[in-house]
């Protein structure tokens, strides 16, 4: 064995790519055109995001045994061909969706979230992750020797172990194994959602694990929306001692190119693709990428959300109410920087009980955006209602708002556009919308952002539009004005609602931080206070349930992250 202080330059490509779940064709197109990228750029190993092939998270698509064969037959035709077409000495570190074989495991067939290493038209060897965040669907199994819980190929003489995703989440397992093998170098495949916060733990954790195993850490993430998840990209490059030393973008696709210097035949690994050190060559120099403000880091997600949902499921335009109001507003900005201001068409519904202003604010936020507008006048269909059955007080209220979500979706249903619920993640905690009027959609981009949260983003992104000499998008009224649904003479929010700068604080330790009445008081917030938002919290999950699919950006996302039985009589009080 060489010399453990003899070093080799090795340079790898770090692939973040956008998939598509389900095609499989269109993403071994992208993965094929990165390797030709990365080969071209004298990469010596390539590697993809978790479940590159598949698109990620395949949820119960993963149980289809069609679709596994699908997946396992495009690594094998993407091997075979970079070998035919001249590429065959890159290897390859590919995520994709695997099956044991009939009766291989309890007499099941079960789908397994692995990794190809791909070199010289060959599948070498395969890694295959123990957990997944789908749990149910993929059970704990690997094809390895027993009680491994490792791979480690050599490649240019460098030993290089695999990790998948949660793997360097968990002390145990995978990370507790590779520590003890001497590695050159750890390289991790990564399906990771993007959650507000996020990046600076990664890097913490990636930097802890490089420390751990005594080695680098290369770690690469998928970007792209897929339903209410976004991932971000983000990924990154750390040294021994866990520095950071190289880092991608968040939120685009590209190729990052980075040259190392590894330990040399450092360990026993399990297999070998290629032997002894490189030449020195000329070198790459690294770079960071520039970290994002807290609001152009979600703006960016939800953006891409949208952007994503639409286009991959095959949508071309977006509809939605304008109120005037903050909410609306923010969703139309989103809309618009997702895929342009003519493929957006606003509709300002007045009733006798909106304001003028309201009126003005929705034109003016149009104008500014580019987008689609006309308005439409309710208070004929809303009488034409009245007439006929007596509704009177909250009734008479969500009727006009239920007006109001059948002309959306009776333009949708005509013109074929894609219907925007504009409500937030503060009505929604506590209930304060109405079923099948302004909750109908087929998206809700705003559904996990606060209140408070979504004025400091409509800040962020007029002051955005100043430094780049753009017409600030939104009104400064809307942003302004106390928030109200205009559903009766002089209505405010704050009628019914605790002003939202202390309703999100509560929210947060209820919802957020699963946190009981004694944390809210403990806050500093008064307990009837707190008896109340947490009552309205617990009574509206019905309408939580029915609510559209929206981008996730927090921790804790409804729908995604947290249900509540419909029907319970627990009720969180001093105990």
């Amino acid at each position: 064995m060489t010399d453990r202080l003899t070093l080799t330059q090795l340079r790898i490509a770090l692939a973040q790519i956008n998939p598509c779940l389900g095609d499989i064709e269109g993403n071994y197109r992208i993965i094929k055109e990165y390797v030709l990228r990365a080969a071209r750029g004298g990469a010596h190993l390539v590697i993809f995001p978790e479940m590159a092939v598949t698109g990620y998270p395949v949820e119960d698509l993963a149980l289809r045994r069609s679709f596994a064969e699908s997946s396992k037959a495009a690594v094998n035709k993407l091997a075979e061909e970079l070998k035919d077409e001249g590429y065959g000495e890159i290897a390859l570190l590919l995520g994709y969706l695997d099956q044991s074989d009939v009766g291989e495991f309890n007499d099941k067939t079960l789908p397994l979230n692995s990794a190809a290493i791909i070199h010289r038209g060959e599948i070498r060897g395969r890694y295959i992750k123990r957990t997944l965040p789908n749990y149910g669907v993929f059970d704990e199994y690997r094809n390895f020797s027993p009680g491994k819980n490792s791979l480690v190929f050599r490649h240019c003489g460098v030993d290089i172990a695999l990790a998948i995703c949660e793997d360097i989440w968990q002390e145990g397992g995978a990370i507790a194994d590779i520590q003890g093998r001497d590695i050159g170098l750890l390289l991790v495949l990564n399906g990771s959602p993007y959650e507000r916060d996020k990046l600076e733990l990664r890097h913490e954790l990636v930097s802890k694990r490089a420390q751990n195993v005594g080695a680098p850490v290369g770690y690469v993430n998928m970007v792209g929306g897929q339903d209410d998840l976004v991932f971000d990209g983000g990924s990154l490059v750390v040294d021994a001692a866990g520095k950071l030393i190289a880092a991608a973008p968040q939120f685009e696709e590209g190729l990052m190119l980075i040259d190392l210097d590894l330990k040399s035949n450092s360990s026993n690994p399990d297999l070998i693709l290629t032997d002894g050190p490189l030449p020195p060559y000329e070198r790459l120099i690294p770079g960071i990428a520039t970290a994002l403000h807290p609001s152009a880091e979600i703006w960016s997600a939800l953006v891409l959300g949208v952007r994503d949902y639409v286009e991959k499921n095959g949508f071309s335009s977006l509809l939605l109410g304008l109120s005037g109001g903050i909410d609306s507003a923010v969703t139309a900005a989103i809309a618009t920087d997702a895929i342009g201001g003519e493929n957006v068409y606003g509709i300002a519904m007045p009733s006798k009980y909106s304001s003028d202003h309201s009126l003005d604010d929705a034109k003016a936020l149009a104008i500014n955006l580019g987008i689609n507008f006309r308005v439409i006048e309710i208070q004929p269909l809303v009488d034409a209602f009245l007439s006929s059955m007596e509704l009177r007080g909250l009734a008479e209220e969500n009727l006009q708002a239920r007006v109001r979500g059948t002309t959306l979706m009776g333009i949708s249903n005509q013109e074929g556009h894609l219907v925007l619920a504009t409500g937030n993640k503060s009505e929604l905690a506590v209930g304060y919308s109405t079923l099948y009027g302004d909750a109908v959609g087929g998206f809700a981009p705003i559904k996990d952002v606060f209140k408070s949260d979504l004025w400091q983003i409509a800040i962020w992104r007029n002051h955005f539009a100043e430094e780049s000499g753009a017409i600030p998008p939104i009104p400064q009224n809307s942003i302004s004005k106390p928030p109200s649904a205009e559903l009766r003479e002089g209505q405010r929010d704050s009628d019914s609602l605790p002003e939202y700068d202390v309703l999100d604080q509560i929210l947060s330790i209820y919802i957020e931080e699963n946190g009981s009445l004694e944390a809210i008081t403990g806050a500093g917030f008064e307990a009837g206070l707190a008896q109340q938002v947490i009552t309205m919290v617990d009574r509206a999950e019905f309408k939580r349930r029915q609510y559209p699919p929206g981008t996730k950006i927090s921790g804790l996302a409804f729908g995604k992250d947290r249900r509540l039985p419909l029907t319970s009589r627990w009720r969180e009080e001093s105990r």
